[in-house]
């Protein structure tokens, strides 16, 4: 892969449904952006948690959605960096009363961008 405006593009609808993933409650989708093997990282109030990505979609099932609680869709990319097959994206999801910011590692695997990693932490 290597036009970077074909790659932008490409990791832009994976993040559109990485938020609509979560705004929906839609493990499916949510499970299609991620690799297999992902791991999920948490900073909650200076407690480090990790999760595997089927553990996150578990919880992303178990729960209403913001969609259901009738929460305003406002995540949104605030940066994005790709070099080569690797990206980096910083993103804000406000859900839940809480303001989110998630750092995504992303990788081409198989031709595809997906999500190897993500690092999330709430600033209230």
């Amino acid at each position: 892969m290597e036009n970077s405006a074909v790659n932008e593009a490409l990791i832009i609808d994976l993040l559109t449904n990485y938020f609509n993933g979560i705004y929906n409650g839609d493990v499916p989708l949510l499970q299609s952006v991620f690799h297999p093997q992902a791991i999920i990282g948490f900073d909650i109030k200076g407690d480090t948690h990790f999760k595997t990505i089927n553990q996150y979609l578990e919880g992303v099932k178990n729960r209403k959605s913001p969609h259901e609680l009738g929460e305003e869709f406002k995540m949104k990319i605030l940066s994005l960096d790709i070099i080569n097959n690797t990206a980096v994206a910083k993103v804000q999801v406000p859900i839940f009363e809480f303001d989110y910011y998630d750092l995504l590692s992303l990788i081409v695997v198989d031709g595809k961008w997906v999500i190897s990693n993500k690092l999330a932490t709430k600033v209230n």
